[in-house]
């Protein structure tokens, strides 16, 4: 079942570490734009999906973070949300997995389930028939038969 938040008011995204994002509604359209930036555009053919993924993640947090807590500078003096500021939050790994995990991912699940096939009640291969031939069981087979090679 798909359960539709039709709030599309902000919300306070905790990554952890004393880490807060105020990010708006992960949509459509900000997936789009997301797809578009120049960075996402420039990435190079063959770029692998950690590439993508990082990328992608810092150019649509660029378009959804409004606000932050408990990010400061070399000082521990809370600082303004830049693109710039954004880019080196995401840098470090737990906070970029946490803001993966807590907010890109769910966009993206659905986005998946699209292109798999859904699966059987009673598990994936529980309806699945086998198509190979049977073994032949080795007991019969004599030891003359079996040439080295």
């Amino acid at each position: 079942m798909i359960r539709l938040d039709l709030s599309r008011e902000p919300r306070w995204l905790d990554l952890g570490h004393g880490v807060r994002l105020r990010v708006g509604p992960l949509t459509t359209a900000l997936m789009a734009a997301a797809r578009s930036d120049p960075a996402v555009t420039s990435l190079p053919e063959g770029a692998s999906n950690e590439t993508i993924a990082v990328v992608m993640a810092k150019a649509l947090a660029r378009l959804v973070v409004e606000d932050w807590e408990g990010v400061g500078d070399a000082e521990g003096t809370p600082v303004p949300v830049t693109p710039e500021g954004i880019d080196a939050l995401l840098d470090i790994l737990p906070l970029f997995e946490s803001f993966q995990l807590r907010y890109v991912s769910k966009g993206l699940l659905l986005e998946a389930e699209k292109n798999d096939s859904a699966p059987l009640p009673s598990g994936i291969s529980a309806g699945a028939t086998s198509i190979a031939d049977p073994v032949m069981s080795t007991q019969g087979a004599s030891a003359a038969s079996v040439q080295p090679s």
